[in-house]
């Protein structure tokens, strides 16, 4: 019998002894270890938030099976009669955050604004340091400054002056004693303003200069250019860099517990003591004897998981929409 022929110009197939060595030359070179490395380390980071995820889930399920949809729909939350509700809770986070952003959004765009358009170079880049160790700051320090700080000024200067002009109001009505659900934002403020000035001040420095020098050929002023131009190219990424800080506000812990009032109750007044997520579950959790009290606030831990990773999950994508839209212009 004939071997078939091999066409000219090509080489005959690997045999097995050919790809043993090859694959033996590929791993002496290192890259099969290194492939090997950073995969096992990609799939780590899936791995731990399965574990997370999965832990959430098992260790809620009684508390799931007891109260069902009406652990997010009730206000009670009685340790000793075993009846837990969370709405008091979703509603200080999602309220705070809310507030929180109110604040920060104008401030923070605004800031970043300055830094890519009008601030020197050397200016905007010392300055953007001090706004990136801001946001390294632990939480608990924020919490200690609005005690001592942002408390005392509300209680002195700003609330006497909302009170007495829009004190007819129903979210400025009541007695304020410092520790509120408008303290806590206040202070949810000063922590995520760091993270929008960042990310959108990189948003804004990635629109291509080409557009600018475009638009300052045609006539148009500075300020013109940034609101016309670089403005609509960046809004995507900075809606993300808002979104980001909503995560961050929604489960920030030490700072608001300190300043929040820790009370399980719905106010439609901001100068009003409530609680939040992370509050209830650090202040709690050690205290939990029962099972069912556990498990609710494991559950709890679940419902603030989920709005996270929603968020950031949203954020990562309109980044990542407003980078193609650059890159492909």
């Amino acid at each position: 019998m004939t071997k078939p022929s091999i066409p000219l110009g090509t080489s005959p197939p690997p045999t097995t002894g050919d790809v043993g060595t090859g694959f033996i030359a590929r791993l002496r070179s290192g890259d099969q270890i290194a492939r090997l490395i950073v995969s096992l380390a990609a799939a780590a980071i899936f791995l731990i938030t399965a574990v997370v995820l999965g832990v959430l889930i098992s260790q809620s399920s009684q508390a799931r099976h007891q109260f069902g949809w009406r652990f997010l729909t009730t206000s009670t939350w009685d340790p000793v009669a075993g009846n837990f509700g969370a709405l008091p809770f979703i509603y200080g986070t999602v309220l705070t955050s809310a507030l929180a952003l109110v604040i920060a959004v104008p401030q923070g765009v605004a800031s970043a604004v300055f830094l890519a358009e009008l601030a020197p170079r050397r200016l905007s880049d010392a300055l953007t340091f001090l706004i990136e160790l801001l946001a390294a700051v632990p939480s608990v320090l924020y919490g200690l400054l609005g005690i001592f700080i942002v408390v005392p000024f509300l209680q002195d200067h700003v609330v006497p002056s909302l009170k007495s002009t829009l004190g007819f109001l129903p979210i400025f009505s009541g007695p304020f004693y410092g520790v509120s659900y408008f303290s806590a934002g206040v202070v949810l403020s000063v922590m995520v303003v760091p993270f929008i000035v960042s990310v959108s001040r990189e948003v804004l420095l990635a629109v291509p200069k080409e557009q600018r020098e475009a638009s300052l050929a045609l006539g148009a002023s500075r300020w013109q250019t940034t609101r016309r131009v670089v403005w609509p190219n960046a809004a995507r990424g900075i809606l993300g860099s808002v979104f980001l800080a909503l995560a961050r506000a929604l489960g920030e812990t030490m700072a608001v517990t300190m300043v929040i009032g820790n009370t399980p109750r719905i106010s439609s007044s901001l100068l009003a003591p409530g609680y939040s997520i992370a509050a209830v579950i650090a202040n709690e959790f050690t205290e939990a004897t029962g099972d069912l009290y556990l498990s609710a606030l494991i559950e709890l831990g679940l419902v603030l998981f989920a709005v996270t990773f929603i968020i950031n999950g949203l954020a990562r994508l309109l980044i990542l929409a407003a980078s193609r839209k650059w890159v492909s212009a």
